[in-house]
């Protein structure tokens, strides 16, 4: 009997604890190092930070589908890899040995790199349950006291989609409220243009975001890089595209919400040939790192080089679909090895992605998320803000059964032509 370690219980985490139990059967023990025993569905932060969503609403105890499934959970926390050990140092001073590894951890948040940044100094946050809380209350005092706000993602984000999204919502809670009149809207990204989303645009991204931000009266500055945040502004050097300085704004701000650039976890950082100088996971196309092969990994803690070069560093997201292709690959690859055979499935690495804008919203789909891409597709219209909350029940049922993938969703994705697997050939073996 081989013992599987999944370390991170978040969106692919969770899931992927679920995959292994479904192609390991009961041959094999498969458990989980989290911090808390809790999930929370991070894509409902936005909605939580102006008062859409409670805690509880959004949050599954994992206790009882990890029972169910026989997974066992350890709820301690990493401390440290020891792969060389094939052992993992808990936070609580004991230690867990491992025959397989895969690393689901998702990201540090960089808010320590740009002076002011964060929920402890002068701006807000969505990118964890308790930063939406406490963004709420920030909410709450800007619809008391109206004043300039500014939302986007810094120098080195990678995630893009949530600082739209969150645009949007507040925009909307704004109005809802009667005061958006009073609260002039900036948008600052370090993308190259607005909708590039660090993939280069999917369809027509620019052109609907830009309009969609014309439309809402949010005025925009790309090409950003932030010097400092303070608690009445936003200091940012504005770059031409040859990456010289083209001038210094200070935007007024009295509530911010920018995107961080994202690192690997300390419990896995500075790990000679496991992780690159930022400490994100090497991986190669099967998810295996080359340096420890009994170690795989997904989601947002692998190392994606960039699409290319841009004025100020841009990052590549990792979308919900995206990973749960990673997920699915790994688990059969893991199924293989321990049948004595080598790793041979691939994940397609398409982005499905619905970026909800509170009465509205854009969909868009890249096969694959990198160009060059067979589909390159997006669209708008009520029915995103309707079907992202209809992802939102479906994903958080399917973490309170245990489930990895149910009927109905293989059968959507079959009728949406998106496969999670590319085509397994003798030469991809």
């Amino acid at each position: 009997m081989a013992h599987v370690v999944v370390l991170g219980a978040g969106l692919g985490g969770t899931i992927m604890a679920y995959e292994l139990r479904d192609n390991l059967g009961r041959d094999h023990k498969v458990s989980v190092v989290s911090k808390g025993s809790v999930y929370s569905f991070v894509p409902s932060n936005p909605w939580v930070a102006v008062g859409w969503r409670d805690r509880e609403s959004i949050e599954v105890d994992l206790s009882a589908a990890c029972s169910k499934r026989d997974i066992t959970l350890h709820p301690q926390g990493a401390k440290r890899l020891h792969p060389a050990e094939n052992r993992i140092e808990l936070l609580d001073g004991n230690s867990l040995d491992y025959d397989y590894l895969v690393i689901a951890t998702g990201p540090d948040l960089a808010f320590d790199e740009i002076e002011g940044f964060g929920p402890a100094a002068h701006t807000n946050s969505v990118c964890h349950i308790d930063h939406a809380l406490m963004t709420k209350e920030k909410f709450d005092q800007l619809v008391k006291k109206p004043g300039p706000v500014v939302i986007g993602a810094v120098q080195g984000a990678s995630c893009y989609g949530p600082a739209y999204e969150f645009a949007f919502i507040l925009e909307k809670a704004l109005r809802d409220a009667k005061v958006r009149d009073r609260v002039p809207m900036t948008f600052v990204t370090s993308e190259p243009y607005i909708g590039h989303l660090g993939l280069d645009g999917v369809g027509d991204t620019k052109g609907l975001l830009e309009s969609a931000m014309r439309d809402k009266h949010i005025k925009w500055i790309n090409n950003a890089k932030v010097q400092r945040f303070e608690a009445d502004k936003v200091v940012v050097e504005e770059v031409n595209d040859d990456g010289s300085t083209k001038a210094v704004t200070e935007v007024p701000s009295s509530f911010t919400m920018m995107l961080p650039a994202f690192r690997g976890v300390e419990a896995v950082r500075n790990i000679e040939g496991l992780t690159n100088p930022r400490g994100f996971i090497l991986v190669d196309k099967h998810q295996q790192n080359q340096a420890f092969k009994n170690i795989f990994s997904v989601g947002v803690c692998i190392a994606i080089p960039p699409t290319g070069k841009t004025p100020v560093p841009v990052g590549v997201p990792k979308t919900g679909f995206m990973i749960e292709s990673m997920v699915t690959a790994t688990a059969k690859n893991i199924a293989r090895v321990l049948s004595g055979e080598q790793p041979n499935a691939q994940g397609t690495w398409n982005a499905v992605c619905l970026a909800d804008f509170g009465d509205g919203g854009i969909a868009f789909v890249a096969q694959p998320q990198l160009p060059p891409r067979n589909v390159n597709w997006s669209s708008q219209g009520k029915w995103v803000h309707a079907a992202k909350i209809g992802f939102e029940k479906y994903f958080l049922h399917k973490v309170r059964s245990g489930t990895s993938e149910p009927f109905y969703e293989k059968l959507a994705l079959q009728v949406l032509g998106i496969d999670k697997l590319k085509a397994v050939t003798f030469e991809d073996a």
